[in-house]
């Protein structure tokens, strides 16, 4: 029932968001006097991000609902993966040019849980060069945000580009938790059962959850000024996470995905 309610709030979400484009669209900064190209170049670019972002809210929901391993999960789920790494990509590569590094902390984040936890899904036994990369990646991320908590911390207001300085700290654990469990995962020589399953749940449900953080809290001009002043946007903002751990227990604590082959793990995620 909460799965469901869930999946119906992003969905009116995601539906607000779409139609909040225009309004961005109208307050697009472009250079006076350019090409006319260029504002065109930059309006799609916002409109993919902005559609990205909510398709990802619709099928990641979508996916939180459905049966696991069913055509529908499958579906949803490559459908949540497509949606969010142009979402991110976008994200992190235009965030640098407006001087918002932790918007760029957020979509390398992003990007990089949610193709993990798709690798995880679907990748067979053993350990592929992706895997090794995204080790490296989780690495070279968790240093780049530890050194931006420290340019934070040498403020005076202890921010920066207008973000606190624990916000980079929370990016800063993420990124080394993950970064952890890439360099088990290359040790080991890969993982199953309820380690796999575990893997793909979490990284996919933060990545859905770092998605409506920045929607319902990032952007919150979008929504009506009443909204504003509730817990509404907070509670929709934070609701992937107890979603996040109930999956997680009941990975971990069921017997459900223990022992099973490779092929049906997959289908399962």
């Amino acid at each position: 029932m909460a799965q469901r309610l869930l999946s119906t709030i992003f969905i009116v979400a995601g539906l607000a968001l779409l139609g909040s484009a225009p309004a961005y669209a109208d307050h697009l900064k472009v250079p006076e006097g350019a090409p006319l190209w260029v504002s065109l170049a930059a309006s799609a670019i916002l409109y993919a991000h902005i559609g990205g972002g909510a398709v990802g809210l619709f099928s990641g929901a979508t996916a939180l609902i459905a049966r696991k391993g069913g055509k529908l999960h499958r579906l949803c789920g490559d459908i949540f993966v497509a949606a969010m790494l142009i979402m991110s990509g976008i994200g992190a590569m235009v965030a640098p040019f407006l001087h918002d590094r932790i918007s760029t902390m957020a979509g390398f984040m992003t990007f990089y849980l949610v193709a993990t936890a798709w690798l995880t899904a679907r990748r067979r036994e053993g350990v592929s060069p992706l895997e090794k990369l995204g080790l490296m990646v989780a690495a070279g991320g968790a240093c780049w945000v530890y050194y931006l908590a420290w340019l934070a911390s040498q403020t005076p207001e202890h921010t920066l580009d207008g973000a606190p300085q624990p916000a980079f700290y929370i990016f800063a654990a993420v990124t080394t938790i993950a970064a952890f469990g890439d360099l088990k995962l290359v040790l080991r020589g890969g993982i199953s059962g309820a380690q796999r399953i575990a893997r793909h749940v979490w990284r996919s449900c933060f990545g859905l959850f770092v998605s409506s953080g920045s929607l319902f809290l990032g952007q919150m001009q979008v929504f009506p000024v009443w909204l504003r002043h509730t817990p509404v946007l907070y509670v929709l903002a934070l609701a992937p996470l107890p979603f996040l751990v109930f999956w997680m227990l009941r990975v971990r604590l069921s017997k459900q995905w223990r022992g099973r082959p490779a092929r049906t793990q997959a289908l399962a995620a």
